[in-house]
């Protein structure tokens, strides 16, 4: 086995290792079902209501919307935030001086990011199936298309999330980073039809993947009357498609350049500089 090969098996451990932490530790558990219960409540009050010119469940259709949200919102600010901690308490700095270290440690995050998505999707998605019985109206065919639209939207969003992440000089820059993509959300036709929107707002919603994965994510698991409140009445997938793929490339050229960038930069002067600049705040 060469360096490389036991750089990735050890990042592949790495990251089921910090994976399985996310649910020994009592405070992510309760975070988890604090979000499906404040979302699962959310749903209840919007039980009653339907999408305009429509008699299907408006609660129903928000579904797929808020689970194409999260991805999105997952891939950017979580990939975004493990680099900015890691940064700062030096654990770049130790991946850095280890033999293909960075190489393992980025597989490591990649794998426990993707892993908390998939399982943050079914927390949601399994009591939603229940409430809602138009949800998946195509059986497995529903589930394998929600798959392939998951995975092109977390390979169209970590390496974005790596990128900006890469560029923050601090933990506390993320809300930078979340800021913008939670106004994205409102924009991005997650709660309501984004045809209720003005022309200019779905011009720029749909430049962003938010709200193409939530297109993507509704095309999987709602029936096809449901697509008379979308753009076009169409669920677009050949534009949806290109546009995930099209982010994807973006951050696939992107991530690697400012990573080796902020590697380089990566040294113990730096990290001892960033701990004095953290206890001057703390005292």
């Amino acid at each position: 086995m060469n360096a490389r090969t036991a750089a990735l098996r050890n990042g592949l451990a790495r990251g089921w290792i910090e994976f399985k932490q996310t649910w020994t530790n009592l405070d992510d558990v309760i975070g988890q079902l604090v979000f499906v219960t404040l979302f699962l409540g959310t749903l209840f009050f919007m039980r009653n209501a339907t999408l305009p010119g429509t008699s299907f469940s408006l609660g129903a259709a928000t579904v797929p919307s808020v689970l194409g949200a999260g991805i999105v919102f997952q891939g950017l600010t979580g990939a975004a935030g493990y680099l900015a901690v890691d940064r700062e308490d030096g654990t770049l700095l130790r991946a850095k001086a280890t033999p293909n270290g960075m190489l393992g440690y980025l597989l490591g995050k990649t794998t426990a990011l993707s892993l908390a998505q998939l399982t943050g999707l079914i927390a949601v998605l399994i009591p939603c199936l229940f409430v809602f019985s138009a949800l998946a109206p195509d059986g497995v065919w529903s589930y394998l298309h929600l798959l392939g639209v998951l995975l092109v939207g977390m390979i169209a969003t970590m390496p974005i999330g790596a990128a900006l992440g890469s560029l923050t000089s601090s933990p506390r820059s993320i809300g930078l980073i979340t800021l913008p993509i939670m106004g994205l959300g409102a924009i991005s036709g997650i709660f309501y039809p984004i045809t209720a929107l003005p022309v200019w707002v779905q011009d720029i919603a749909q430049v962003f993947p938010m709200y193409w994965l939530g297109l993507g994510m509704r095309s999987a698991l709602l029936p096809d009357s449901a697509v008379v409140v979308e753009i076009g009445q169409s669920w677009r997938p050949l534009p949806t498609l290109a546009v995930l793929v099209a982010w994807a490339v973006i951050g696939l050229a992107l991530a690697p350049v400012l990573l080796r960038r902020m590697a380089r930069r990566e040294a113990g002067s730096s990290l001892a500089e960033r701990r004095e600049k953290a206890m001057q705040r703390v005292g």
